[in-house]
């Protein structure tokens, strides 16, 4: 009966754990994602690739965006796989889920805004890659990365 308790109690001190690792994991994923956007955003502008903030840019540069946009999601796909506690591919599918609701929200918010948010095409592409984009990181997570 003692060493019942025991086990009952060493599963409930481990499941706090394993909510703060898998929440840190696809946090970590989020994080790496909106930091390097935000990064490769700001050297396209500063390096004239871009046009300088507010102005409007060419379809083309925006399908530029979509593509590295589209990469960095797969890189926090497998970031979140890699280092979740358990259930690797869920994990990349929920940091997909959050890209989808923050482009959903980003789209609502510059919807009717001017030309320099970006033709409507584009911000719908970026609420449509954002789980398949996670979700295939964590395939090559589980592929390449194997399972832990």
């Amino acid at each position: 009966m003692a060493a019942t308790k025991a086990i009952r109690l060493e599963v409930h001190v481990q499941q706090p754990r394993r909510i703060f690792r898998s929440t840190s994991t696809v946090l970590a994923g989020l994080a790496f994602v909106i930091i390097i956007t935000t990064a490769t955003d700001a050297l396209m502008h500063a390096t004239g690739i871009f046009p300088i903030f507010g102005q409007a840019m060419a379809g083309s540069l925006f399908l530029l965006a979509l593509a590295y946009r589209t990469v960095y999601g797969l890189a926090g796909g497998y970031i979140a796989a890699r280092f979740a506690p358990q259930n690797p591919h869920k994990h990349a599918v929920v940091l997909g889920l959050f890209g989808f609701v923050l482009g959903t929200a980003g789209t609502l918010a510059t919807w009717d805004r001017g030309p320099e948010f970006g033709p409507k095409w584009y911000a719908i592409a970026v609420i449509i890659i954002a789980i398949p984009s996670s979700w295939l990181g964590g395939k090559l997570q589980r592929a390449y990365g194997g399972e832990e």
